[in-house]
């Protein structure tokens, strides 16, 4: 196991390298600069500011130099923020991103997980159309859509909750939430019910129904280890969407998160906080599935025994 963890850690590196890459030249092909604005800076200051930032150098000699900072963790100053840098805004961002993300990751276990399961113990009755119903509504509006319509409802109708801003308080962080929430809901409610459904058709557990064993010690302790494998699978993914996915979010809501600093920084050339959030990003992407693979393999023996027979 020790050795499929490093072998995993280690094809991770040249995928976190791509991206970097990528990011790298992509931001600056595109059209702009960090120091144009509405009103033209004299082409001394303009000039100073690009030596300063290194702006003048060649593109490689630029990307030597950044990889050479991201090697120290230093992500660089940000253009346009200033006394701030880079890390000072992800520090400070991150944790708020992270929360949403993880709450909206929690709730959506949780509620998708247990409407698959209600479904797929009633399959083609009314409880799994209506939860069907619910997951397709769920998967089809998207997150830009939904979130004006429950401040609508929630802020401005009934006045239950604020309509933006932030604040460590369940009040604050309740809309965004289940925003963030409702399509990872519906995705693991169809997952959790068609695997359920398949594992409720193999032979042993045929076997312990024609045994009497109680419906609920078939479902918890037989079947739902199982089942649970694709819906973990898709967690890796799941879990940087809802994370990445607060990017929308957080500018409906007014959420000082790392999303906010990512759309600001790509509408003012912030080069440097651009490519600190997409690293950032890309790292927890990679981080998460990293993790996925590892509780995958701990769940299924299968891959356990590939793995003896791959090493042996």
């Amino acid at each position: 196991m020790g050795r499929y963890a490093f072998e995993r850690f280690l094809a991770a590196i040249p995928t976190l390298l791509l991206l970097i890459t990528l990011a790298f030249f992509m931001i600056r092909i595109a059209p702009g600069g960090p120091f144009d604005g509405e009103r033209a800076l004299p082409p001394e200051i303009e000039a100073n500011l690009n030596h300063l930032y290194h702006l003048d150098e060649s593109l490689p000699v630029q990307y030597v130099r950044y990889l050479t900072q991201i090697a120290r963790l230093d992500f660089g100053p940000s253009f346009q923020y200033r006394d701030w840098s880079v890390n000072d805004l992800i520090a400070s961002g991150f944790p708020v991103s992270l929360t949403l993300g993880m709450l909206a990751m929690l709730l959506a276990i949780l509620v998708g997980g247990s409407l698959g399961v209600h479904a797929a113990v009633r399959q083609n009755k009314l409880g799994d159309y209506a939860t069907m119903a619910i997951a397709m509504t769920g998967i089809s509006i998207p997150t830009f859509v939904l979130a004006p319509l429950l401040i609508l409802v929630f802020a401005v109708w009934l006045g239950w909750l604020p309509a933006g801003g932030w604040a460590w308080t369940p009040q604050n962080m309740l809309l965004p939430v289940l925003t963030l929430a409702m399509p990872l809901v519906a995705y693991i409610a169809r997952l959790t019910r068609a695997s359920m459904i398949e594992v409720l058709r193999t032979p042993y557990i045929r076997t312990a129904k024609a045994k009497g064993l109680p419906k609920r010690i078939i479902l918890f302790r037989h079947a739902l280890k199982p089942a649970i494998l694709p819906v973990i699978s898709y967690l890796g993914p799941a879990g940087a969407a809802a994370i990445t996915g607060s990017v929308v979010v957080e500018r409906i809501f007014t959420i000082p998160g790392l999303g906010s600093h990512f759309v600001e920084g790509a509408l003012n050339r912030d080069y440097t906080l651009v490519m600190g959030v997409v690293i950032v990003y890309g790292m927890l992407i990679i981080v998460l599935n990293f993790l996925v693979d590892l509780i995958y393999a701990l769940l299924d023996p299968r891959i356990r025994a590939q793995q003896h027979g791959t090493h042996k």
